[in-house]
This record gives structure tokens, sequence and C-alpha cells, in this order.
């Protein structure tokens, strides 16, 4: 791993860590910041007392709540908002006050990450200085099942996730872990999940990955749709009707996705119009959804994706030649209505 930050023009990456109560966040964070990979982190906590940092990898002696850690690393409250936090922090950095390569929010265990993603483009002084690389959801396997089942902010936190982190699993039955993890593939069927033990994850797992990058990463990650297989496939299965998986008719969780393909050309006028209105009426339970799309009359893939209310699209490369030109769109959200959206969306292409 290079020490370089990537983003790009001088933009500082950010990564919000998110999960339950318990789920292993803090244990996560030091790992990743006592780690020598010679990056300077800052950390932005949400709220300090939760499970503090410990201050055996702190440097005492706080000045206005920024604290530099032994590594150079930089750790701070959120005394206001996130917004100004994240603007004082850039202003320092751009004055040579503090030095840091990137930026990791943890968020409370109860947090929802929709608005501290959707500060990343909403503000255009934050847009100016940050680029949002990915948002990271730790799921506890011992208790994940019982707080995915009690609590929607778990739920949310999956819907969210471009990496979920698993971990305890050394506390669970091997069933239990694999039960927890379909049910998890069927709420968000685009992030990778991972075991981890005492939070040792590569840094390369954590980093860079560019979950929310339009250009990076063009396929929506061509390997969730073959390991979904059966499951999100087919835009006329119903989960829980014709599932082959016995556990999985005990949860019919609120956060679920589904994928739209279609090789037809979508009508650019038309397209807007829909999304533009669904995203009206259904932003707040739309969490994530992104899409590469065949538009008539553009020899280029378009890229496209979203958080609530908030919408982006950029041009991808040229479609190669040869090449099988075709759609592919995957929403994940709140008890969405999937036959509306399906039905709206069929009817944008030419």
């Amino acid at each position: 791993m290079s020490n370089t930050p990537t983003a790009p023009q001088g933009l500082i990456p950010a990564t919000i860590l998110t999960g339950f109560l318990g789920s292993g966040k803090t244990t996560l964070l030091k790992r990743v910041l006592s780690e020598a990979h010679g990056q300077k982190i800052a950390v932005i906590e949400n709220e300090f007392g939760e499970e503090n940092i410990d201050n055996d990898i702190l440097v005492a002696d706080t000045r206005e709540q920024i604290i530099q850690m032994n590594n150079g690393c930089v750790c701070c409250t959120i005394r206001e908002d996130l917004r100004s936090t994240l603007a004082d922090l850039a202003e320092k950095r751009r004055k040579g006050e503090l030095q840091f390569d990137r930026v990791v929010i943890e968020t409370t265990g109860l947090a929802d990450p929709g608005p501290v993603a959707q500060t990343f483009f909403m503000d255009d002084e934050i847009a100016e200085s940050y680029l949002l690389d990915s948002v990271l959801t730790l799921v506890d396997a011992k208790h994940g099942e019982q707080q995915l089942d009690a609590r929607q902010e778990a739920r949310r936190q999956i819907g969210f996730a471009d990496q979920i982190f698993i971990s305890k699993t050394d506390l669970c039955g091997e069933a239990e872990t694999a039960a927890l993890i379909h049910r998890i593939k069927h709420m968000n069927p685009r992030a990778p999940q991972r075991k981890v033990h005492f939070g040792e994850v590569p840094i390369g797992e954590v980093f860079d990955l560019k979950g929310f990058n339009l250009n990076a990463k063009l396929e929506i990650d061509p390997e969730f749709l073959n390991e979904a297989g059966h499951a999100h496939d087919h835009q006329d299965h119903e989960h829980g009707e014709h599932c082959d998986h016995p556990h999985h008719h005990a949860h019919d969780d609120d956060v679920k996705s589904f994928v739209f393909r279609s090789a037809k050309a979508f009508s650019p006028a038309k397209l807007e119009d829909f999304l533009g209105a669904i995203v009206q009426v259904y932003g707040p339970k739309m969490l994530r959804y992104k899409g590469v799309l065949y538009m008539k009359g553009s020899e280029r893939k378009v890229i496209f994706q979203g958080v609530h209310q908030l919408m982006g699209s950029d041009l991808g490369p040229k479609w190669a030649p040869g090449e099988a030109k075709g759609s592919k769109m995957v929403f994940i959200g709140i008890d969405l209505p999937k036959e509306v959206l399906l039905q709206g969306l069929e009817q944008c292409l030419v």
C-alpha cells in the first residue's frame, strides 16, 4: 500500500464507520490507528463518552479537543456539528497547523449514517475539501440478529454500507453466522461481507474502497449479482415466496434491495422525470441506489448513484465495440414499493 492519499486534486478521503454498540468499532479504530501504515488519520468521534478510544494510544494534554496521538494521528470530538468540525480540520490542514491524510468519522451506535453521508454532498465547502470514500458497518455476530429485529437504525446501517465487517463470530455457531450473513445479503447485496477477529482488518480493506466514487466501480460489483444468484436475478422473484433458505422466512426485514435490468435503452427525459418524482416521494426511505445505465443517444455508459434525496450521475467510458449494452440498477431502501419502481422504470425505456 502506498502512503499517498489517492483522492483527486488533493481532496481528503473520508470514511464513515458505523455499527451498533458493542460491535467493535472502537477496537477496529484502535487497530487502524496504531497499525504502522505511515498514514496520519484524523478521527472524528460523534460522541466521545460512548466507548472512548483508550488514552494509552493518545497523547494527553488536549488543546481545544483536538488530540494528537503518538504516531501522528489526530483525534477530535464533535463540538458543534459535523460540518463545522470538518471545515475546521480542513482549514487547519491548509494552514499547516495539522497534518493528516484522511478522516474517519465514527458514529454513535444508534446513528443513521444517512445525514452524515449527505453532509459530503450538500455543503459546497465540505465537497471542495473532502471525498467520501465509503460507509463501513460493523455487525456483532452474537447480537446481530436481535439488533436487526429490534432496531431500524441497525437495519439502516446495513442498507447504507459499502463494506460490512462481522465481528465476534468466534462466539457463535457456524449456522448462526451463516444465517446472519444470508439475511444481510438480502438487505444489501452490494456490500461485501467479511468476518473480522478483534478488529484485525488489513488496512487495504478499510480505506480507498471508492464506494461513493462514481467512476471507480463501473460495474455494480458483478459478482454480487452472481452470488445473490436466484434471489436477485429475476425481477419477478419475491423473497420468501420461492426462497429455498428455510431460515429466511423468519425475517421480513423492512430494509430490502432489488435489481432492475434491461437490455433496452432509457429515454433520458423520461428517466430523469421518473427518478426525480420517486426521490421526491420516497427519498427518506431510499438508502442507497446505484446503476450503470444505457441511455438512448449516448455512446457512453452513464453511472448514477444516490443517498436519500441526493442523486448524482456521471458519464462513464464508451460502450466497447461488441459489448452487450444494457442497464443495471440496484435500490436499497425501507419498504420501497418494488413493483411501482420496476414498472415505472420499464415505462422509461425507449
